[in-house]
């Protein structure tokens, strides 16, 4: 598989920023600058054409192996690291086995993925990410075979995605999207979501599953800890809109679905520190 290898030198040590989260995240909200990855990026490679999305033979096997492991000690390292719960997985046994869905969830943590395979199932779940957390090596493989979906600038490289995708989905596997963008550390609050991942769910003709992670935060340090997940209800498209509008009308009733999730969790209302933009565009709010 020939893929090209990107190095960012000038950031060897991206956990260094972590010690100004706070005052980054604050800055960026108060811009309004939601989408922003603010954690600088290691060495990634970019998926081309060549790209295993669809698992056969000894690939097959050793993804199968690898979800097995995680299976049994997955579960071990939440509780003890994070001490996550999970609520609502009767709204995942409503759809059915045979009924695929694109899952949408908050990202505030590197291993929070962990405890999203937990909570919508090892086997079940796949998970879309960006090709900058594409990693080459022993961690490469661990990307490669624990059913991570990387989005490729390649167009064939996404054409076999998406096909890959759809095969999932009509197995009644469960995709979840990152659909904020990017990440950032120990954040409570939703923030507003990127169209595309309703558009798949459309083009597929699939419901969308909100799931909301709420937690406590550490005294000294702001990490997350007592983390639960919240799977809400499905959400389904919308027939009576034009084909045009229904991604727009998942995408608002999928952040509605957070926002009242955050609100009764936390039981406070959702806001967002002032707009210091001198000309904000109103659709940013």
């Amino acid at each position: 598989m020939k893929e090209e290898v990107y190095n960012n030198p000038e950031n060897k040590k991206p956990r260094k920023n972590y010690e100004k989260r706070p005052l980054i995240q604050d800055c960026l909200e108060s811009h309004r600058r939601f989408d922003y990855d603010y954690i600088p990026f290691d060495t990634y490679t970019i998926p081309d054409g060549t790209y295993p999305y669809r698992k056969r033979g000894w690939h097959r096997f050793q993804t199968g192996l690898l979800r097995t492991i995680t299976q049994i000690f997955g579960p071990l390292v939440n509780w003890f690291g994070y001490g996550a719960t999970v609520t609502g997985r009767k709204n995942i046994r409503a759809l059915g086995r045979k009924q695929g869905a694109i899952c949408i969830s908050n990202h505030f943590m590197f291993l929070d993925n962990l405890i999203l395979r937990q909570a919508l199932g090892f086997y079940r779940s796949y998970h879309t990410m960006t090709y900058h957390n594409n990693r080459g090596g022993f961690l490469g493989w661990i990307i490669n075979h624990s059913g991570m979906l990387p989005f490729s600038p390649n167009l064939e490289a996404m054409r076999n995605m998406y096909n890959e995708m759809e095969r999932l989905l009509k197995k009644g596997k469960l995709i979840n999207f990152y659909a904020e963008r990017a990440m950032w550390s120990n954040y409570q609050k939703p923030r507003p979501l990127k169209e595309g991942a309703f558009h798949y769910a459309v083009k597929f003709n699939v419901p969308v599953i909100p799931v909301f992670c709420t937690f406590k935060k550490t005294k000294k340090h702001g990490y997350a800890r007592w983390v639960r997940v919240h799977i809400l209800p499905a959400i389904y498209i919308n027939e009576d809109l034009p084909k045009k509008d229904r991604a727009a009308d998942l995408k608002a009733r999928t952040e509605q679905a957070w926002k009242e999730c955050y609100e009764k969790v936390y039981k406070k209302p959702l806001e967002y520190l002032p707009d210091v933009r001198k000309n904000p565009h109103p659709t940013d709010e």
